[in-house]
């Protein structure tokens, strides 16, 4: 078992910086790739950016053309995001997830363990 909580987020304005935190807790082969996802009231949770340990794999959503970066620390006990250049458009419910097997997908129904979710709202 695992369990994720997140922190980080908040309210900026559009071109702004943030940097999501999940700290991981429990079993640590539950979460071999952990990452982050999104979700809008009304619309399906998406997959932001993964990375799983060991085999270094990363894969990110298309629209973040290249404002986010994932990163971690060793046994990925935290896993970071940090978004840059924020758009309206970001504005979601960010969640960390962490799956088992290997595989850098973006599928959430993959994912074995949520957090709780931070919110993160960008103004124009």
């Amino acid at each position: 078992l695992t369990q994720l909580m997140e922190s980080g987020g908040g309210s900026v304005q559009a071109g702004g910086s943030l940097r999501l935190t999940c700290e991981a807790s429990g079993d640590i082969y539950s979460r071999n790739c952990m990452g982050w996802f999104r979700q809008v009231p009304g619309k399906e949770r998406e997959g932001v950016a993964i990375f799983c340990d060991g085999t270094g794999e990363t894969r990110y959503g298309d629209f973040v053309k290249g404002r986010f970066t994932i990163s971690q620390e060793p046994g990925n006990s935290r896993v970071y995001l940090a978004m840059y250049n924020l758009e309206p458009e970001d504005t979601a419910t960010y969640y960390c997830a962490a799956k088992s097997s290997y595989g850098a997908a973006l599928l959430p129904k993959l994912y074995n363990y949520w957090g709780q979710g931070t919110q993160v709202t960008v103004s124009s």
